[in-house]
């Protein structure tokens, strides 16, 4: 068992360690040999073949690991968090438009009543339809009190009025779910709902896609909603409840993306250890350099750092324990930050052929930047870090 899964089962409580290796092993040949080599291709096209992207979902649909982080009542495998986390890190050895082809759906979904698991969920679970979050405003990131979408009464459903900006595949979802104010007069937690607009419906228009840093093949994009009629059986959870149901989503994406930066920065040094070895300078190799050698080090004690918060995490998450958000926060703080220290060691490490396209260290460099941005700014985690050790006090 690699040391990344030692860690991963030395956290599970109910996991069989033999299983949840398999099961890893699983989703990272599925990502050696299926998602890896387009990387380029896509990386340099910023898009990904719809087509392309519907094999690959099927694909691991019929491997049995999409929607793997889904419980089974709603059609998945019912993983620990602790068995998710270990996937997620295994995802993030591939680039962010291809391991959407792994399908870690929204926790949101969680909340769909019997018939939205029907019409909704059920072809999400399969990988035939897929699902946008719509949160992000223009002028209101994570301050959920100056959101301006809103959703008002009328016979039947709501008219839905606003704009969401910064919106991951938007462009190409079958449904987006949308968080907006429908009771402006109540406290937050009563003040918001979740609503599921469906792809095409009238008043719900594309307004441009983004031109980004990284990420490419990863579809951003400004949305906005001009009296979007969306009937009762679009509200997603009950109306008012939409903090909630949000948060199911937050949390989870807050521990997904800490994972997958581990895993991304594992490649990196993946990369970088055999390029140590095997390059000569000045007459012997550069592991044997001090200078590169302590980058090395450094690396792999973030590296496992790293890690090893993920994995706090996703225990207390299993144990439904009140720090479970707290370590999430820790974790996607620490995670999203060491992964740019470790890609710009690997970069400095590799010299001239890092900074050019021709190896993945490029992108990854590109890559790790955003993750400090989304699922909640580090100046957003370190906010909530510190409240909570000040309430602790």
């Amino acid at each position: 068992m690699s040391d990344s899964l030692s860690t991963y089962a030395a956290a599970a409580t109910g996991d069989d360690a033999a299983e949840l290796d398999a099961l890893v092993r699983t989703v990272s040949g599925f990502v050696q040999t299926s998602l890896r080599p387009h990387e380029e291709a896509v990386d340099r096209a910023d898009d990904v073949d719809p087509g392309l992207m519907r094999d690959l979902r099927r694909s691991a649909a019929d491997l049995g690991i999409y929607g793997y982080n889904m419980p089974e009542d709603i059609g998945g495998p019912g993983l620990s968090r602790v068995a998710i986390s270990a996937i997620d890190e295994a995802t993030g050895h591939t680039s962010m438009p291809l391991a959407e082809a792994c399908g870690h759906l929204p926790g949101s979904l969680l909340f769909a009543d019997a018939a939205q698991r029907d019409w909704f969920v059920g072809p999400l679970m399969r990988g035939e339809r897929t699902v946008a979050y719509a949160l992000t405003e223009p002028d209101a990131g994570s301050d959920l009190n100056a959101l301006r979408t809103r959703a008002r009464r009328t016979d039947g459903g709501w008219l839905l009025s606003g704009a969401k900006t910064f919106i991951s595949h938007a462009e190409t979802a079958d449904h987006t779910i949308v968080l907006a104010v429908t009771d402006r007069d109540a406290p937050l937690k009563g003040r918001l709902t979740t609503l599921i607009v469906p792809r095409g419906a009238q008043g719900f228009t594309i307004e441009r896609r983004f031109r980004k840093l990284g990420w490419h093949g990863y579809h951003l994009s400004a949305l906005s909603f001009d009296d979007c009629f969306v009937p009762d059986d679009h509200v997603l959870g009950a109306p008012g409840a939409g903090f909630g149901v949000m948060m199911a989503t937050i949390n989870n994406d807050r521990l997904f993306v800490s994972c997958r930066c581990v895993g991304m920065a594992q490649r990196l040094i993946d990369l970088a250890v055999p390029h140590a070895r095997d390059r000569t300078t000045f007459g012997k190799r550069l592991a044997d350099h001090q200078a590169i050698a302590f980058m090395l080090a450094d690396c792999d004690v973030e590296i496992d750092a790293g890690r090893l918060l993920c994995a706090k995490a996703a225990r207390l998450s299993d144990q439904q324990h009140p720090d479970a958000r707290i370590a999430a926060s820790r974790a996607k703080l620490y995670c999203t930050e060491m992964v740019g220290r470790v890609a710009d060691r690997v970069l400095q490490i590799f010299g001239g052929a890092g900074f050019m396209a021709d190896l993945p260290v490029e992108r990854i460099y590109r890559d790790a930047r955003g993750f400090r941005i989304g699922e909640g700014t580090s100046e957003m985690q370190r906010l909530q870090i510190a409240r909570s050790l000040i309430d602790r006090m």
